[in-house]
């Protein structure tokens, strides 16, 4: 069977964040995202520290759709170069699996 991926991604704001990963959903091309609000973050940005508030999303889906969610994510946020992290998961409940693999049969990428 196909191997589940998550993809990381943060936002600005929960609407975004809201806004962005239902049209994931609706496009089938992940099962679930996770919509974790509440977080601080320090980065380098154009030569300097900057802070902000965020939002997580947490993205489910198959590596065969990794690229199509990456490009909708991109496609669709308000960042000039939003984090978008693929991370491969290791072992996953094979009822689990065979779920993420059927909500997303006919992706519209």
């Amino acid at each position: 069977m196909e191997r589940a991926m998550l993809v990381y991604t943060t936002y600005p704001s929960i609407v975004e964040a809201e806004r962005c990963g239902r049209a994931i959903v609706e496009r089938r091309l992940a099962a679930c995202v996770n919509i974790l609000p509440g977080m601080i973050s320090h980065y380098w940005w154009e030569g300097k520290i900057e802070r902000g508030e965020e939002v997580v999303m947490l993205i489910k889906t198959r590596a065969s759709l990794a690229e199509a969610v990456r490009s909708a994510v991109k496609e669709m946020h308000s960042y000039t170069t939003p984090a978008i992290l693929e991370m491969p998961v290791e072992r996953v409940d094979p009822d689990y699996q065979a779920w993420i693999v059927a909500e997303t049969e006919g992706a519209s990428r």
